[in-house]
């Protein structure tokens, strides 16, 4: 199990660092989806039920910042609350290239249930939106979650008991 500080640490300073970094200073999409990032790392550590309410609140207030796609974040991530929890039963082990792959993979899949519940007003075209700029903000975003694991030392190469 990793520390209680990293916990800490992620549930309150990633959002924070997430919103100063989209909001605050204004960097939009050339910032990295700490999120997602934040949320699949508690995930994988958290029952299911807290895992969708941490979504939940974190998608919540991302949505406070959205004027037309209201829900939109809240339910995206609540649902990837929920599967990243239960991958815990799927794959056990956290190798170097399965974070890779699950924060690639999860925040790809933020943003493609984001896009399908926003509406036609905020939608952009699918295959940009789909195909092109989710994975390359996916695979910055699996980036810095694996540079943060490796510089803060949580990164443990075998199974949990």
């Amino acid at each position: 199990m990793r520390p209680l500080g990293f916990y800490r640490f992620i549930l309150c300073m990633l959002p924070v660092v997430h919103f100063l970094l989209h909001v605050g200073l204004g960097m939009g999409r050339v910032a990295p989806d700490l999120l997602a990032v934040g949320l699949l790392l508690l995930a994988r550590e958290v029952r299911t039920g807290t895992a969708a309410g941490i979504g939940f609140f974190l998608g919540l207030t991302e949505d406070a910042f959205s004027l037309l796609a209201f829900g939109a974040n809240a339910l995206a991530c609540t649902l990837l609350g929920v599967v990243g929890s239960r991958s815990r039963e799927l794959f056990v082990g956290e190798s170097l290239l399965f974070l890779v792959s699950y924060l690639l993979l999860g925040t790809w899949l933020r943003a493609a249930l984001h896009w399908v519940v926003a509406g036609d007003d905020v939608r952009r075209d699918a295959v940009r939106t789909l195909v092109i700029e989710g994975p390359i903000d996916a695979g910055y975003a699996a980036l810095v979650g694996v540079l943060l694991l490796v510089v803060t030392g949580a990164w443990r190469r075998e199974p949990s008991t």
